[in-house]
């Protein structure tokens, strides 16, 4: 009997010791800063050198910054090395993800990828480094990796050495966005024409750490507070959106409240989640798709396939030049391939595949993340007879200025209804992002909700 007992005493522990994945060795840990980047990219190069070294990033004065906020060029000399049509794609297909050769097919004449040199230009501020540090010797992830313990202070990269799948997914959802952030975006849903109507949102990200009267109890469990105003068109203005981002989603879910203009009420919002629609998005994109990758992971299993390299969006500051419109930007099918940037970096690449006793209308979503940024790069999404259905591409640049990298331009093209939506533009905008506002506790309650709408 004894014996029994300890026998399932050790069984006991095995068990929780599985269900809560342990943080790195000091050892591993020494990689960060010497063969590894701060963020736990590989430093060096590739062997034929088309991937350079990480030297650092680029410095905060790397181009100027206008009088709206918006980032010159740094690489606006440049020329493509190459451009893959739908004649050149076998050739390259090796490095591209089964829904770029997909868009090569569905738009033969019109979708290209000009590829540039590659530059390493992510370089993230001191504190933030050091936050990646303690991450990588105290954060465990727990309720099968679904929810992370001793993600405390600056909550940054939690797994900066990662170990699985979803390690790698929970360093996307807890990178660095350059703390309180504010914009003004618009979102397009083009019709097959390319006809659109313009959505335009004001937005606010928050931190606890960065809220001065924050109750600490309230924000332990608080990745984000993310606000959405919708401004444009008038059928849609002053609705709002509240979100607050729990870090572990299965003990406590994504909280979210919706107020509605034109009822003047404020209603919990639990459709706010997972494959619920998306604000505004004509039915294109689901609440899981914003930021390409949002909210809980708990509804799939994350394989981690490893590192590749892939051509990707990057360093796009054409895309999102405040000389453009956006009708320069918005065309039938998808956009004008011609502004964007497409470079040959490393990425992570990561198979979610629905658990069994769950569902969500994406049955497989298979990732691309950039070593560098940990941002997803690129999405492929399979419907549930296994179909490619949507193909998501996230065009990056890094602010130099500010040592925070974004996304210029979110798109998700569904290549069955040959429809598309564009997510993030700012071109004809007031302003760039606006970084480090002062937030208030009191401006991220379902109470304060009812104030920001305007009918």
């Amino acid at each position: 009997m004894r014996k029994m007992i300890l026998q399932c005493g050790v069984l006991a522990l095995s068990l929780l010791a599985a269900n809560v994945m342990a943080a790195v060795s000091p050892e591993e840990a020494a990689k960060l800063g010497t063969t590894l980047t701060p963020v736990g990219a590989e430093k060096a190069g590739n062997a034929d050198g088309s991937i350079p070294a990480w030297t650092g990033g680029i410095p905060k004065n790397a181009g100027a910054v206008d009088s709206k906020g918006f980032l010159a060029d740094p690489f606006a000399s440049e020329k493509p090395l190459f451009v893959i049509t739908a004649a050149t794609v076998d050739k390259y297909k090796d490095k591209l993800s089964e829904g770029q050769v997909a868009m090569f097919k569905r738009y033969p004449q019109t979708y290209k990828i000009p590829v540039y040199p590659t530059h390493r230009t992510v370089n993230l501020p001191p504190e933030i480094y050091e936050s990646i540090k303690r991450s990588a010797l105290n954060v465990h992830a727990i309720n099968d990796g679904n929810g992370l313990e001793n993600f405390t202070g600056n909550r940054y990269y939690a797994f900066p050495i990662p170990k699985n799948g979803v390690e790698v997914l929970w360093n996307h959802i807890t990178r660095y966005h350059g703390g309180n952030l504010r914009r003004i975006i618009t979102q397009a849903t083009p019709q097959t024409n390319g006809s659109y109507t313009p959505i335009r949102f004001e937005e606010e990200v928050a931190v606890p750490q960065l809220i001065p009267d924050m109750d600490p109890v309230k924000g332990a469990n608080v990745l984000t507070f993310f606000k959405q105003s919708v401004t444009a068109p008038a059928r849609l203005a002053g609705n709002v959106l509240l979100v607050h981002e729990t870090l572990d989603q299965v003990k406590e879910p994504r909280l979210a409240w919706v107020y509605n203009a034109g009822q003047r009420r404020v209603r919990r919002a639990p459709q706010v989640a997972y494959d619920g629609p998306g604000t505004a998005a004509d039915g294109l994109r689901t609440s899981d798709n914003f930021d390409m990758f949002s909210g809980a992971p708990d509804r799939y299993d994350w394989k981690l396939v490893g590192k590749k390299e892939m051509y990707i969006p990057y360093n796009s500051y054409k895309l999102d030049s405040p000389t453009l419109k956006y009708d320069d930007i918005i065309k039938a099918g998808h956009i004008n391939q011609d502004l964007t940037r497409y470079e040959l970096h490393r990425v992570w690449e990561v198979i979610g595949t629905v658990k069994p006793s769950e569902r969500h209308i994406y049955a497989k979503r298979h990732m691309y993340i950039d070593e560098d940024s940990w941002q997803v790069a690129l999405v492929d999404h399979y419907d549930g007879r296994g179909q490619l259905w949507r193909v998501a591409e996230g065009h990056a640049q890094f602010y130099y200025d500010h040592q925070v990298p974004a996304y210029t331009v979110e798109t998700l093209y569904d290549i069955i209804a040959g429809r598309y939506i564009a997510l993030g533009m700012k071109n004809e905008e007031k302003s760039s992002f606006v970084f480090g506002f002062a937030a208030k506790a009191a401006d991220y309650t379902p109470a304060a909700l009812r104030s920001e709408g305007v009918r």
